[in-house]
């Protein structure tokens, strides 16, 4: 081999290597606040809120729903009080990831 053969196939593994990492390089979905760690997370959160009011002897929930979107979570459906309005968002608060709760309840 001369000197331009190793020039020329002296690049070939580089370039074979960054093929095969080139697709790995979209997957941010590890990274916080990117792809599905996010939706698991909200996910999470959600579930957990649920739980948390559910569990809560001083709350009445009749119909609840809850969505979580990055960390915001709205409240939404139905109480049978003007507490438990004001306590159904005390508890989601408390909720681990919770950045903060949009309290959209109704007295039924």
């Amino acid at each position: 081999m001369n000197g331009s053969s190793i020039k020329r196939f002296g690049s070939i593994p580089v370039l074979l290597a960054l093929l095969a990492g080139g697709p790995l390089a979209g997957c941010a979905s590890g990274i916080p606040g990117f792809g599905t760690v996010a939706t698991v997370d909200d996910a999470a959160i959600s579930a957990g809120v649920r739980n948390a009011i559910r569990h809560d002897p001083e709350l009445t929930v009749s119909d609840l729903d809850v969505d979580t979107y990055q960390g915001i979570v709205r409240l939404s459906g139905f109480v049978s009080s003007a507490d438990s309005v004001a306590a159904a968002a005390s508890v989601a608060r408390t909720v681990k990831g919770v950045k903060s709760v949009r309290n959209d309840l109704r007295l039924k």
